[in-house]
This record gives C-alpha cells, structure tokens and sequence, in this order.
C-alpha cells in the first residue's frame, strides 16, 4: 500500500478556544425541522436518530449570527497562549460557510477585528471538515513564529431558517441532483467554531500530512467525488438565475462520503504509524473527524483505538465540521484528561475530497473555559 509521506511541523499549541451553539435534544431539533418523512407526515426524533444516529446538535442562528462572536474565540486563543496581536504574524481562516462569500472578506474583516498587525496576510481556506489538516499543512511551509488558526461554520445560517428550523430549500428541492438527501446535511452539521494558535518551538516530535487523493487513493485509482455538492452561487451558476438557490445547497454523496471516510482515515492511521511508529500508544488522545457516530466508531474498530484514547461528540453534539476535533481536544484540557507536555493526534477527512492529519505537543499558557450559545 502507498504510504503518505509527513512533514515536520515544529510547532506546539499554545493557545484553544472554542464555541458551540446551544444544544437541542433530536427530538427538539426534529419538531422545529418539520422534515417531511417518506411515508407521509413529518420525521419524527426518533426517526431522525435513527437515520443520523445523533441525539442532540449544536443548532443556534443567534449566536452564530455574525462574525463578531467568531472574533471573540479568536480572541480567547490569545489570551489562552498569553500573546498580543502583534506577535501574531500568520492568520489562517478555515470556513465553508463565510458571512461574506466574496474576496476574503471574512479573513480581512477577522485580522481587523483582532487587531493583527497590517502586513500579517489574511489567508482564508474555503474547507470543510478536513479544514485543520489543510491549514496545519501550509503552516508547516511556512516561517510563522506564532499562527492564529480559526475555523468556524453555522450550518443553522446556511440549511436552517434563521428561526431554529429548517430553509424550506432543503426540504423539497427538485433541482438539485442530491435534492431528496439535502435534509440530512441540516441534520448532520452542526454549529461550531475554534481558533488554536501554533507557536514555533525546538520540539522535533511535531508532524504533519495531506492528501488530496486525486491522483492516486492508496492503492487504487484517483478519488474525485467532491463529497459534498454545492453548485450555485459562483460564475457556474449566478445568483438571479435559474435555479441557482436551489443548487447553491450542500448536498451529500452518502455512498461517497462512506468510502472516503473509512479508506481515507486507514490511510491516514497507516502514514502515522509509519511516519511515528507506534504513535497510537505514544500520543495521549488521538481525535478524528466526527463525520458520524456510525462512521467513527467503525473507523475505531478498523483501527483497534482503545476507547480511552480515542473520545467522540457525534452523537452528543452532531457533526461541528472543522472544529469537531478542536472541540475534543478543549473539553479534555479543560476537565485535565490532557496537560501541557503532552503529544495529541488529529486525524481527518473531508470535502474536495482531501484529508490529512497531525501530531503536535500541548504548551498551553492558560486555559479558558469552552463557551457555549448559553454563555
């Protein structure tokens, strides 16, 4: 089998912050989504659960409303790693849900909102839920001594009403090639937000790697299924022209997603062993993308993770894309299941399709307490 190669990553986290939304039961979510069941009426909770297989999401428009409370994450990152915006000299935001879906306004409007310095370049990564990998990947290429990584996405803004419910566009969209399955991504993606930053240091133990799996998938042919589908909104599909709300949805290749998941965190669990062998026993937690309870708890099996080294959220909070893994790794350090000094792995896939994953040590300064839409 082909093997990933890893790049050094001489970093350490140093600063963590992260948001979710206030968290519904399924069964709150459901009776606010109004998702019209097959068999006639409406999906029930229950029924939900059982599709999905999560019991509650993190699922708040008010919170998630502007980019003024994402700024406040970015903000307790430097607080957490005891820094000024000045020493911050690389910003990388990870999204696939702007506020602004033109010219990086989301990046520029970040980097003034937090002060940086005006020759620190705003770089924005339009990812999915594979977003960190991709960011960690170009931070190992460049000479920052201190970057600010944020991510954040508010599926309740892009799939939901702005009310606690569903747009009706995801309920009954006949356009779209994905249009019957577009309720499951207002079902799945949650609401969350993190900003981590990564600060240069001497530790050799730090790695990282990225695939894009376009020309080759381990062993077989090239993967080009993007996972997920959005087609409007850009010079394709303009907005004022036909059809193009009703494409401009995130649709998922179920199948596709499926395939990608388990193969492509394989490859990654085979690339980390050989890159630092026996890293499952030498890292403290190992924290992979929650795509699903079902998906991620079959990846655990494939893989033999000891249940104490491998957490989950999927089924507590949904799907938080990008910063599902960011959200594991705050809870932890703030309850001490991890401390400063020690090595934690992220391993993830996502949309494009691409997938990567990194192993950093833990240097905190301080530690802010996860923040929540009830905060």
């Amino acid at each position: 089998m082909t093997v990933d190669s890893a790049l050094p990553l001489p970093y350490a986290i140093t600063g963590l912050a992260t948001l979710i939304g206030r968290v519904l039961t399924i069964n709150e979510w459901a009776e606010a989504a109004k998702i019209p069941a097959r068999t006639g009426g409406l999906m029930s909770g229950e029924l939900v659960e059982r599709v999905l297989g999560i019991q509650g999401k993190s699922w708040d428009p008010w919170t998630f409303a502007d980019l003024g409370r994402i700024a406040e994450v970015g903000r307790e990152a430097l607080l957490s790693a005891d820094l000024e915006p000045r020493d911050i000299d690389a910003m990388i935001l990870v999204t696939c849900s702007p506020y602004e879906i033109m010219l990086d306004q989301d990046a520029f409007r970040m980097a003034r909102e937090l002060q940086l310095p005006d020759d620190v370049v705003p770089i924005q990564i339009g990812a999915g839920c594979a977003g960190l990998a991709r960011a960690a990947a170009l931070a190992a290429r460049m000479n920052s001594r201190n970057a600010l990584i944020v991510t954040y996405n508010a599926p309740s803004r892009i799939t939901g009403d702005l009310e606690g419910g569903v747009n009706p566009i995801y309920l009954r969209n006949y356009a779209h090639p994905l249009g019957k399955s577009l309720w499951a991504s207002a079902g799945i993606f949650s609401d969350g937000a993190a900003a981590l930053v990564l600060s240069r240091n001497d530790d050799d133990r730090g790695l990282v790697l990225y695939s894009r799996d376009s020309q080759s998938f381990g062993d077989e042919p090239g993967f080009t299924d993007p996972l997920i589908h959005h087609f409007g909104g850009g010079s394709r599909h303009p907005y004022g022209t036909p059809k193009a709300a009703e494409l401009a949805c995130y649709g998922m290749n179920g199948p596709a997603v499926k395939r990608y998941y388990t193969q492509g965190m394989m490859l990654n669990h085979a690339a980390l062993n050989h890159a630092l062998p026996g890293y499952v026993d030498r890292v403290k937690r190992i924290y992979t993308h929650q795509a699903s309870p079902a998906l991620v708890e079959s990846f655990a099996r494939l893989a033999e993770l000891p249940a104490d080294k491998a957490p989950t959220n999927a089924r507590r909070f949904g799907n938080l894309v990008s910063a599902s893994t960011a959200k594991m790794l705050h809870d932890d350090l703030y309850a001490g299941d991890v401390a400063n000094g020690d090595l934690i792995c992220v391993s993830v896939v996502g949309s494009g399709p691409e997938r990567g994953a990194y192993v950093l040590p833990l240097n905190t300064a301080k530690i802010v307490q996860p923040a929540t839409g009830e905060a």
